[in-house]
Parts: C-alpha cells; structure tokens; sequence
C-alpha cells in the first residue's frame, strides 16, 4: 500500500464538522476545500457511512478534500489507516484507494479515499441503505 503524501478525501466523520476530525484531523490541516467523487454511491453503516463505487450515472460522494501540513502527514496517514481499520492485505474495514475528486471550482484531484473494505461487504449485502444525496450530512 503507497503511503503517497495525496489529500484525502473525507466524506462522514472526519468532515470538518465531525466528531473524528476533531481528534484525528484538528490541527494537521493546510487546506480543506467541498468536494465530490464521481461514480460512488454513500451507504448508512453502523453510526458512519460506507462509500462504494458505483457507476450508476449521477451517483456521488459530497465531501471534502483535506490537505495535511507536510510535517503532519506521516502521523495523520497512520492515525487515519487505524481509524479506519485499513489493513495492508487489503481485508480490513476499509480500504484506501487513489481516486480522482472534483473541487468546488471544478479541479480535478488525485485524493486517498476510504471505500468500504471486504471486512464490510457483508454487512452491506445484509443491510443496504443508499443514502440517495450522497452526503452524510443529508441523510
């Protein structure tokens, strides 16, 4: 798994008005800008969301792209891969992938994401809850 200094591109919690990102992100910042990931559907999980890719047309993440200072990131990755239960097989929680997102003004971003991971798959086969606005903050 890369470890490349990327954005990252936060969509429940660790938006910045969510509880995580007050203990995980709150501090480590040089930029937060809205943003959306094309072709990925937000499901409800257990208190926080699930993103999966889905090439459904109009299907889309609300986000936001967080840029961490240099001297922060190293720190933030690993706090962020643990959070997430991101594992280096690729059998965790979540997975981190380098995915492309569009800024507010349009840009085009390469960005981590955290889509849910084979560890979630069966609780998303048991109980599906697409959130249709794709934002955890209308849901």
């Amino acid at each position: 798994m890369s470890d490349e200094a990327l954005p990252f591109f936060v969509y429940g919690t660790l938006r910045s008005d969510g509880h995580n990102h007050v203990t995980h992100l709150a501090g480590r910042c040089a930029d937060i800008r809205p943003a959306v990931l094309e072709g990925a559907a937000l499901h409800d999980g257990p208190g926080f969301p699930w993103a999966v890719p889905d090439p459904t047309p109009g299907r889309r993440i609300v986000g936001e792209l967080v840029s961490v200072r240099p001297s922060a990131y190293a720190g933030a990755l690993a706090t962020l891969d643990e959070l997430e239960g991101c594992r280096a097989d690729g059998a965790g929680l979540y997975v981190r992938r380098r995915m492309v997102v569009r800024t507010e003004a349009g840009e085009a971003r390469e960005a981590w994401v955290y889509l849910a991971g084979p560890a979630a798959a069966e609780r998303l086969r048991a109980r599906p809850a697409l959130i249709v606005s794709g934002d955890w903050a209308d849901r």
